[in-house]
């Protein structure tokens, strides 16, 4: 709630800027106490001429592959009433486009308008992406009941179903270049405010019932403010603020068509599209284009409360599901694990079949393990590591190698966690860390008993300290180092030298040498008191001293107890 309250305040800055000609406007606008209504980020944009629509959107559905089963009918002989040719791309005059919107604004309070911008987009999804918009028309058969029966609930036109087309083209996991997020390209501030859960493993925006839910409230809230659609989907795209500010610059007029030229550019095409969108799904067969089967429809899933840790690989062999099926299905789950220990209720999406074995079989799915080895204490392990998650921001000076060894990690997991092609970071950049996840770090280290550690490839003085219950300080004074530099192969006293010598009295124990580049039989023989090249050749066999092999372990002495 106070986060809530603190978005309205700051959020009210904004506001301030309109004249007292619009105080009826002013006052809806601070009814939103508990709301806070900016969807994406207020900044300034390029107000251009020319307009847009997220094309590459709709493209990202040729990405997915979930399309092939016969439940919808998709007979297109059926379909065509209008006996077009296959091949057929059916053209109108403006005329007629503009009565069959006519028409459809009837039914809707939403103001659907026909103009050039329209016709634009008309032709973008009737005949440059006809074949896109075949496969949105089925996949709406799998999401329109959910958005329907939502915005239902929330009094809301059910018109504004469409609006998820032009923002995602229906695909759930969608992202934009901003950070918007699924099926409503929710923006993580704003997610936050209507309950929208993001972490190292969840993300709300994703899952299509949450962020649905999470559009309707968004939606109604920002009709409350507007009084009008269009402002209220332009506000959705754009947010609060650009449309606030191209009101002003219109001198008041609380009307879309005439603040449209002071939107930002891609707000300029986002109704325009929204109208078009709406038009194409209601007239496609007019425009010979027919539904592809989306693979399955609403009422074949159904839902199961997860009460354990559960992996998607685990569901899959169990029940012979294929994965993709199971990360269409639940694509909140952003690493394929539901982590059901957290104390909140999870639930998981699946074939309705598939769903009543789970609800037969529960006890057995969870303790079920994969042929790759997932067992719970693993998925415990990662789950354990995705909640040590923190975010350092970036000081002037900093690089990768610097953050890395504050956190114990290494610069290569820095990259992989951060999606970075190099190390170039700059002051004020956010970097997710995992402090002290490193493969070197958490390592075994192989213990010798002679005193004695040979350096292997990623340790570091600190590790061997930790291995040997010692502090680094002391093996840098036990082995003259000046720094933190060792390298591999080295060899390091481990032990404190006069516990050394005293156990030595009662005891002599072998002792043995890792050979390093450069290495002779006499160079080592020097390093160690009582210690002969004769005496080394003999207790290693060496009959030829100059094929010493770089990390061959050589014994100095034979020891005795």
């Amino acid at each position: 709630m106070k986060r809530k309250i603190l978005y309205i305040a700051l959020l009210s800055v904004l506001v301030l800027g309109v004249s007292t000609t619009y105080a009826q406007f002013d006052e809806k606008w601070f009814l939103l106490e508990r709301k806070m209504v900016l969807n994406k980020d207020s900044v300034d944009m390029d107000f251009s001429d020319a307009d847009t629509v997220d094309v590459d959107q709709l493209d990202s559905l040729v990405r997915t592959k979930l399309w092939g089963k016969d439940h919808l009918n998709t007979d297109v002989a059926e379909l065509n009433i209008y006996n077009f040719r296959g091949d057929s791309v059916p053209v109108y005059p403006d005329s007629v486009l503009k009565a069959r919107i006519e028409e459809l604004n009837r039914y809707t309070p939403i103001n659907l308008t026909f103009n050039e911008v329209v016709k634009r987009y008309i032709d973008l999804y009737s005949i440059k992406k006809r074949d896109l918009t075949s496969r949105l028309l089925g996949r709406a058969h799998f999401y329109f009941p959910m958005f329907e029966s939502s915005l239902d609930k929330h009094n809301l036109p059910l018109e504004l179903k469409y609006l998820a087309i032009v923002e995602s083209a229906l695909n759930p996991t969608a992202g934009s270049h901003a950070g918007a997020k699924g099926l409503w390209q929710f923006m993580y501030t704003t997610g936050k405010v209507y309950g929208l859960e993001v972490n190292s493993f969840i993300d709300d925006r994703f899952d299509p019932q949450r962020s649905t839910q999470a559009a309707s409230e968004h939606l109604s809230d920002l009709y409350d403010i507007y009084g009008d659609w269009s402002l209220a989907l332009a506000a959705y795209n754009s947010g609060a603020g650009n449309v606030n500010r191209a009101i002003r610059f219109a001198g008041g007029v609380k009307s879309y068509w005439a603040i449209w030229p002071y939107l930002p550019r891609e707000t300029r095409g986002y109704v325009p599209a929204f109208i078009a969108v709406t038009y194409v799904m209601n007239y496609a067969a007019e425009h010979n284009i027919y539904p592809v089967d989306p693979g399955y429809l609403y009422h074949e899933v159904d839902t199961v409360r997860v009460t354990d840790v559960l992996s998607f690989e685990q569901v899959s062999e169990k029940f012979s599901v294929d994965m993709e099926t199971i990360q269409f299905l639940n694509p909140r789950y952003k690493q394929g694990i539901i982590p059901a220990n957290d104390g909140k209720v999870h639930y998981m999406r699946l074939p309705y079949d598939v769903a009543t074995r789970f609800l037969q079989n529960t006890g057995e799915v969870y303790a079920y393990k994969t042929k790759s080895g997932i067992k719970k204490e693993q998925l415990l392990k990662e789950i354990e590591k995705a909640r040590s998650r923190r975010v350092h921001v970036v000081r002037y000076g900093e690089n990768l190698g610097l953050i890395a060894r504050k956190y114990r990690t290494s610069v290569s997991k820095l990259k992989a966690w951060n999606n970075l092609r190099s190390s170039r970071i700059y002051a004020g950049q956010k970097v997710i860390v995992f402090p002290g996840y490193n493969n070197s770090s958490s390592r075994t280290v192989s213990k010798s008993s002679d005193g004695y550690h040979t350096v292997k490839r990623g340790e570091t003085l600190g590790v061997i300290a930790k291995a040997y219950n010692v502090k680094v300080a002391d093996l840098k004074r036990w082995n003259n180092l000046s720094g933190n530099l060792i390298r591999i192969n080295q060899q390091l006293r481990v032990k404190n030298p006069a516990e050394s010598s005293q156990e030595t009295a009662t005891k002599e124990e072998a002792r043995y040498y890792t050979v390093q580049s450069g290495d002779t039989l006499w160079d080592i023989a020097n390093k160690y008191k009582g210690v002969t090249v004769d005496e080394i050749k003999r207790l290693n066999n060496i009959y030829n001293s100059k094929r010493l092999n770089v990390g061959q372990r050589i014994k100095l002495s034979a020891g005795n107890s």
